[in-house]
Protein backbone atom coordinates (compact mmCIF):
# COMPACT_ATOMS: atom_id res chain seq x y z
CA UNK A 1 0.00 0.00 0.00
CA UNK A 2 1.05 3.62 -0.50
CA UNK A 3 1.41 5.62 2.70
CA UNK A 4 -0.82 8.69 2.82
CA UNK A 5 1.37 11.38 4.40
CA UNK A 6 -1.58 13.66 5.11
CA UNK A 7 -3.30 10.95 7.13
CA UNK A 8 0.00 10.12 8.83
CA UNK A 9 0.30 13.73 9.98
CA UNK A 10 -3.28 13.60 11.26
CA UNK A 11 -2.41 10.44 13.19
CA UNK A 12 0.66 12.10 14.72
CA UNK A 13 -1.39 15.11 15.85
CA UNK A 14 -3.90 12.90 17.66
CA UNK A 15 -1.11 10.79 19.16
CA UNK A 16 0.62 13.88 20.53
CA UNK A 17 -2.50 15.62 21.84
CA UNK A 18 -4.26 12.42 22.99
CA UNK A 19 -7.46 14.22 22.07
CA UNK A 20 -9.26 14.54 18.74
CA UNK A 21 -10.68 17.99 19.50
CA UNK A 22 -7.31 19.54 20.42
CA UNK A 23 -5.61 17.81 17.49
CA UNK A 24 -8.24 19.16 15.10
CA UNK A 25 -7.68 22.69 16.43
CA UNK A 26 -3.92 22.35 15.95
CA UNK A 27 -4.48 21.14 12.38
CA UNK A 28 -7.11 23.83 11.64
CA UNK A 29 -9.67 21.26 10.50
CA UNK A 30 -13.05 20.16 11.84
CA UNK A 31 -13.03 17.34 14.40
CA UNK A 32 -15.45 15.09 12.42
CA UNK A 33 -13.16 15.38 9.39
CA UNK A 34 -10.16 14.38 11.49
CA UNK A 35 -12.02 11.42 13.01
CA UNK A 36 -13.06 10.16 9.56
CA UNK A 37 -9.54 10.49 8.20
CA UNK A 38 -7.99 8.61 11.12
CA UNK A 39 -10.57 5.81 10.84
CA UNK A 40 -9.90 5.57 7.11
CA UNK A 41 -6.17 5.38 7.88
CA UNK A 42 -6.80 2.53 10.34
CA UNK A 43 -8.84 0.68 7.72
CA UNK A 44 -6.08 1.10 5.15
CA UNK A 45 -3.49 -0.25 7.60
CA UNK A 46 -5.80 -3.04 8.74
CA UNK A 47 -5.35 -2.40 12.46
CA UNK A 48 -6.61 0.00 15.16
CA UNK A 49 -4.19 2.75 16.13
CA UNK A 50 -6.10 4.21 19.07
CA UNK A 51 -8.12 2.94 22.02
CA UNK A 52 -10.98 5.41 22.34
CA UNK A 53 -13.11 6.04 25.40
CA UNK A 54 -15.38 8.92 26.31
CA UNK A 55 -12.57 10.46 28.36
CA UNK A 56 -9.31 9.53 26.70
CA UNK A 57 -7.51 8.47 23.55
CA UNK A 58 -4.59 6.08 23.96
CA UNK A 59 -2.30 4.42 21.46
CA UNK A 60 -2.63 0.71 20.77
CA UNK A 61 0.60 -1.35 20.47
CA UNK A 62 0.35 -0.89 16.70
CA UNK A 63 -0.19 2.84 17.20
CA UNK A 64 2.86 3.10 19.42
CA UNK A 65 4.98 1.32 16.81
CA UNK A 66 3.74 3.64 14.07
CA UNK A 67 4.24 6.75 16.21
CA UNK A 68 7.87 5.79 16.86
CA UNK A 69 8.43 5.73 13.09
CA UNK A 70 6.13 8.56 12.08
CA UNK A 71 8.28 11.46 13.25
CA UNK A 72 11.24 10.05 11.34
CA UNK A 73 9.17 9.56 8.19
CA UNK A 74 7.67 13.05 8.22
CA UNK A 75 11.07 14.57 9.06
CA UNK A 76 12.67 12.87 6.05
CA UNK A 77 9.92 14.18 3.76
CA UNK A 78 10.16 17.71 5.18
CA UNK A 79 13.94 17.74 4.78
CA UNK A 80 13.73 16.47 1.20
CA UNK A 81 11.23 19.17 0.24
CA UNK A 82 13.30 21.88 1.94
CA UNK A 83 16.46 20.80 0.13
CA UNK A 84 14.64 20.85 -3.20
CA UNK A 85 13.62 24.45 -2.56
CA UNK A 86 17.12 25.39 -1.38
CA UNK A 87 18.66 23.89 -4.51
CA UNK A 88 16.20 25.80 -6.67
CA UNK A 89 17.07 29.07 -4.93
CA UNK A 90 20.81 28.39 -4.79
CA UNK A 91 20.96 28.59 -1.00
CA UNK A 92 23.80 27.14 1.09
CA UNK A 93 22.65 25.84 4.44
CA UNK A 94 24.17 23.71 7.19
CA UNK A 95 22.32 22.22 10.17
CA UNK A 96 24.41 21.39 13.24
CA UNK A 97 22.84 19.11 15.86
CA UNK A 98 24.11 19.05 19.44
CA UNK A 99 23.44 17.04 22.57
CA UNK A 100 22.06 18.94 25.59
CA UNK A 101 24.81 20.75 27.49
CA UNK A 102 27.30 20.71 24.61
CA UNK A 103 28.05 24.04 22.95
CA UNK A 104 28.81 24.54 19.25
CA UNK A 105 28.72 28.34 19.09
CA UNK A 106 32.51 28.77 19.00
CA UNK A 107 32.81 26.31 16.11
CA UNK A 108 29.99 28.00 14.21
CA UNK A 109 31.61 31.39 14.74
CA UNK A 110 34.93 30.12 13.33
CA UNK A 111 33.20 28.51 10.38
CA UNK A 112 31.08 31.50 9.42
CA UNK A 113 34.18 33.71 9.52
CA UNK A 114 35.55 31.72 6.59
CA UNK A 115 32.20 30.94 4.91
CA UNK A 116 30.04 34.03 5.53
CA UNK A 117 27.52 33.12 2.83
CA UNK A 118 26.40 29.90 4.52
CA UNK A 119 23.21 29.90 6.58
CA UNK A 120 23.67 27.93 9.82
CA UNK A 121 20.85 26.36 11.79
CA UNK A 122 21.17 24.42 15.04
CA UNK A 123 19.13 21.50 16.34
CA UNK A 124 19.10 20.49 20.00
CA UNK A 125 18.87 16.73 20.24
CA UNK A 126 16.44 14.92 22.50
CA UNK A 127 17.82 12.34 24.91
CA UNK A 128 16.54 9.44 22.83
CA UNK A 129 17.45 10.70 19.36
CA UNK A 130 21.23 10.95 19.42
CA UNK A 131 22.28 10.02 15.87
CA UNK A 132 18.78 9.88 14.28
CA UNK A 133 18.83 13.40 12.72
CA UNK A 134 22.08 12.57 10.91
CA UNK A 135 20.41 9.56 9.36
CA UNK A 136 17.07 11.09 8.40
CA UNK A 137 18.61 14.26 6.98
CA UNK A 138 17.52 16.80 9.59
CA UNK A 139 21.16 17.58 10.44
CA UNK A 140 24.42 17.55 8.48
CA UNK A 141 26.79 17.44 11.47
CA UNK A 142 26.32 16.31 15.06
CA UNK A 143 28.18 17.10 18.28
CA UNK A 144 27.24 14.04 20.30
CA UNK A 145 27.97 11.96 23.37
CA UNK A 146 28.42 8.26 23.23
CA UNK A 147 26.87 5.76 23.22
CA UNK A 148 25.10 5.94 19.88
CA UNK A 149 24.98 3.84 16.73
CA UNK A 150 27.96 5.01 14.68
CA UNK A 151 27.45 2.62 11.76
CA UNK A 152 27.50 4.61 8.54
CA UNK A 153 28.90 7.65 10.33
CA UNK A 154 32.34 9.20 10.35
CA UNK A 155 33.18 10.12 13.93
CA UNK A 156 35.95 12.33 15.30
CA UNK A 157 36.74 12.19 19.06
CA UNK A 158 36.63 15.54 20.86
CA UNK A 159 37.01 14.89 24.58
CA UNK A 160 35.59 13.24 27.69
CA UNK A 161 33.15 14.33 30.39
CA UNK A 162 32.81 13.12 33.95
CA UNK A 163 29.40 12.16 35.30
CA UNK A 164 27.61 13.69 38.24
CA UNK A 165 24.55 12.60 40.19
CA UNK A 166 21.58 14.94 39.91
CA UNK A 167 19.68 14.83 43.22
CA UNK A 168 16.82 16.74 44.83
CA UNK A 169 18.07 19.04 47.59
CA UNK A 170 16.02 17.01 50.08
CA UNK A 171 17.85 13.77 49.27
CA UNK A 172 19.94 12.25 52.12
CA UNK A 173 23.02 12.21 49.85
CA UNK A 174 22.63 15.81 48.69
CA UNK A 175 25.10 17.14 51.26
CA UNK A 176 27.95 14.81 50.27
CA UNK A 177 30.99 16.23 48.46
CA UNK A 178 31.46 13.08 46.37
CA UNK A 179 29.66 9.79 45.77
CA UNK A 180 30.48 6.36 44.42
CA UNK A 181 28.28 4.06 42.37
CA UNK A 182 27.79 1.92 45.46
CA UNK A 183 26.22 4.89 47.26
CA UNK A 184 23.51 4.95 44.59
CA UNK A 185 22.59 1.26 44.76
CA UNK A 186 18.84 0.88 45.07
CA UNK A 187 18.12 4.45 44.01
CA UNK A 188 15.49 4.93 41.26
CA UNK A 189 17.51 6.30 38.33
CA UNK A 190 15.90 7.97 35.34
CA UNK A 191 17.02 6.54 32.00
CA UNK A 192 16.26 8.78 29.03
CA UNK A 193 16.23 5.82 26.64
CA UNK A 194 13.71 3.84 28.72
CA UNK A 195 11.50 6.74 29.75
CA UNK A 196 11.13 9.44 27.14
CA UNK A 197 10.37 12.97 28.26
CA UNK A 198 9.89 15.88 25.87
CA UNK A 199 12.40 18.13 27.62
CA UNK A 200 15.14 18.32 30.22
CA UNK A 201 12.95 20.69 32.17
CA UNK A 202 10.39 17.95 32.68
CA UNK A 203 13.09 15.49 33.66
CA UNK A 204 14.57 17.86 36.24
CA UNK A 205 11.12 18.73 37.56
CA UNK A 206 10.56 15.04 38.26
CA UNK A 207 13.93 14.78 40.02
CA UNK A 208 13.36 17.93 42.09
CA UNK A 209 10.06 16.50 43.28
CA UNK A 210 11.89 13.51 44.74
CA UNK A 211 10.63 10.89 42.30
CA UNK A 212 14.08 9.74 41.10
CA UNK A 213 17.69 10.76 40.50
CA UNK A 214 19.80 10.83 37.34
CA UNK A 215 23.41 10.47 36.26
CA UNK A 216 24.29 13.25 33.83
CA UNK A 217 27.45 14.58 32.15
CA UNK A 218 29.07 17.48 33.96
CA UNK A 219 28.25 19.92 31.14
CA UNK A 220 24.55 19.31 31.84
CA UNK A 221 25.06 20.47 35.43
CA UNK A 222 26.69 23.67 34.17
CA UNK A 223 24.03 24.43 31.60
CA UNK A 224 20.94 23.47 33.59
CA UNK A 225 21.35 24.80 37.11
CA UNK A 226 18.03 25.35 38.84
CA UNK A 227 16.56 25.62 42.35
CA UNK A 228 15.79 22.34 44.05
CA UNK A 229 18.64 20.33 42.51
CA UNK A 230 22.15 19.34 43.60
CA UNK A 231 24.89 17.87 41.41
CA UNK A 232 27.49 15.65 43.10
CA UNK A 233 30.50 14.05 41.38
CA UNK A 234 30.41 10.26 41.14
CA UNK A 235 34.09 9.40 41.45
CA UNK A 236 34.02 5.92 39.89
CA UNK A 237 31.58 6.62 37.05
CA UNK A 238 33.02 5.97 33.61
CA UNK A 239 33.64 9.19 31.63
CA UNK A 240 31.50 9.95 28.59
CA UNK A 241 33.20 10.50 25.23
CA UNK A 242 32.12 13.45 23.10
CA UNK A 243 32.63 13.46 19.36
CA UNK A 244 31.66 15.05 16.08
CA UNK A 245 29.80 12.89 13.58
CA UNK A 246 28.79 13.20 9.95
CA UNK A 247 27.29 10.63 7.57
CA UNK A 248 29.96 8.74 5.64
CA UNK A 249 28.17 9.83 2.47
CA UNK A 250 29.08 13.47 3.27
CA UNK A 251 32.44 13.37 1.52
CA UNK A 252 31.96 16.72 -0.19
CA UNK A 253 30.20 20.00 0.48
CA UNK A 254 29.86 22.02 3.66
CA UNK A 255 29.87 19.25 6.26
CA UNK A 256 33.53 18.17 5.82
CA UNK A 257 34.67 21.81 5.91
CA UNK A 258 32.74 22.42 9.11
CA UNK A 259 34.10 19.18 10.59
CA UNK A 260 37.71 20.30 10.10
CA UNK A 261 37.17 23.68 11.74
CA UNK A 262 34.93 22.35 14.52
CA UNK A 263 37.37 19.58 15.45
CA UNK A 264 40.15 22.02 16.27
CA UNK A 265 37.84 24.53 17.95
CA UNK A 266 35.91 22.06 20.10
CA UNK A 267 39.02 20.15 21.15
CA UNK A 268 40.47 23.38 22.51
CA UNK A 269 37.17 24.07 24.24
CA UNK A 270 36.96 20.56 25.71
CA UNK A 271 40.57 20.70 26.89
CA UNK A 272 39.95 23.96 28.70
CA UNK A 273 36.80 22.62 30.32
CA UNK A 274 38.55 19.49 31.57
CA UNK A 275 41.37 21.57 33.03
CA UNK A 276 38.84 23.64 34.96
CA UNK A 277 37.10 20.60 36.46
CA UNK A 278 37.88 19.94 40.10
CA UNK A 279 37.27 16.34 41.13
CA UNK A 280 35.46 15.81 44.40
CA UNK A 281 33.18 18.82 44.17
CA UNK A 282 29.45 19.25 44.32
CA UNK A 283 27.31 21.92 42.77
CA UNK A 284 24.19 23.08 44.53
CA UNK A 285 21.64 25.09 42.61
CA UNK A 286 20.34 28.05 44.65
CA UNK A 287 17.41 27.28 46.89
CA UNK A 288 14.68 29.91 46.88
CA UNK A 289 13.93 31.68 50.13
CA UNK A 290 10.86 30.44 51.99
CA UNK A 291 10.58 33.56 54.08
Amino acid sequence: MDLDLRKLRYFVAVAEHRHFGRAAQALFIAQPVLSRQVRAFEQELGCPLFMRTTRSVELTPAGKALYDEASRITAVVDVALRRVHEAQQGEQRLVVAFSPGLHVSDAIREFTASRPGVEIDVLRLSWWERDAPLRDGRAHVGYLRRPFDDSGLRTVPIGHETKVACLPVTHPLAGRRTLTSADLDGEPILDGRARRMPSLEEKFELIASGQAIALVPVSISRSYSRPGLVYVTVTDALPVETCLAVPESSCAGLAPDFLDIATATLRRQAGGSEAEEKPGSSSRAPVPSTG
